[in-house]
């Protein structure tokens, strides 16, 4: 009997999540065999559960909100830019048997950015709406494209200054609370707060985006979501989702479980074209 690989995404709430049908894309792109699901997880029962998912023989896991830190925690050993982040969104099982941490947000944030939306960032004054698990794994490769500036801005401003502080070897990072931002305008923004799911915003003020700038919703959905109507009535040159960087970083984690790299492009198309029906 052929056994197949099994994969899983874990989350809360997890059932929005499109990693089951993208994964399955990849897997017919690329001739792989496997099978992927997606399981609601909450942070109390996370470790036990993931514990048993791969005693049992899975190969691999994604995390999610709010899963991120506690993977950190969870995994035996973890990659560079998993140990910068200190969340992890990818879970994978070496051959030794120990569980190798990483995190392919940041890296698939920015290929979306840059590859599929023509983005720059070099140069640019970038803020990041949250100080969570989702913002730790997009730090440091944004601050890698060199923008003039990154600012976090959060509800509890010392979270923000403290996750400022752990990448200030990185580039010029400062955080904040909402309230500080009034004045203040930037070129791109990155919402990674979870506000979206609940069809939310965080607090902003007006002014706060820059002729031609860009917003950026780290979350998706198959209608707009909160900042991305926001940013579009604050005439965003682009407002965004985080479909292509849900697709860019399982493309990553793909690669490290199977070592192929699929095509994303005709699947972000594809996935586009399914929630506009």
């Amino acid at each position: 009997m052929t056994i197949i690989d099994r994969y899983a995404v874990f989350g809360h709430p997890i059932k929005h999540s499109k990693s089951p049908r993208i994964h399955q894309l990849f897997a017919k792109q690329t001739g792989q065999t496997l099978n992927y699901t997606a399981q609601e997880v909450i942070a109390e029962e996370f470790a036990a559960t993931a514990a048993a998912f791969f005693a049992e023989g899975g190969k691999g896991l994604n995390c999610t909100v709010p899963l991120k830190e506690l993977a950190w925690t969870f995994a035996g050993h973890k990659t560079n830019r998993a140990q910068l982040a200190k969340a992890v969104n990818t879970l994978a099982m070496q051959t030794d048997g120990t569980i190798l941490g990483d995190n392919t947000d940041g890296c698939g944030l920015v290929t979306d950015l840059m590859a599929n939306h023509a983005i720059k960032l070099a140069g640019k004054n970038i803020l990041i709406l949250g100080a969570g698990g989702a913002s730790r794994g997009i730090i440091s490769p944004v601050l890698e494209q060199a923008p003039q500036a990154l600012i976090i801005a959060n509800r509890t401003v010392a979270k923000a200054a403290t996750l400022a502080t752990e990448f200030q070897q990185s580039g010029i990072i400062t955080g904040c609370g909402f309230n500080d931002l009034n004045g203040q305008s930037f070129d791109l923004i990155l919402n990674a707060t979870s506000a979206s799911l609940s069809d939310e915003l965080p607090p902003l003020p007006n002014g706060l985006l820059a002729k031609n700038g860009v917003c950026y919703d780290l979350a998706y959905g198959n209608k707009p979501t909160a900042f991305v109507r926001w940013g579009l009535a604050h005439n965003a040159e682009k407002s965004l989702d985080g479909l292509g960087m849900l697709v860019e970083q399982a493309a990553e984690a793909f690669f490290i479980w199977r070592g192929i790299r699929p095509n994303t492009s005709p699947i972000i198309e594809l996935l586009n074209a399914e929630r506009n029906e």
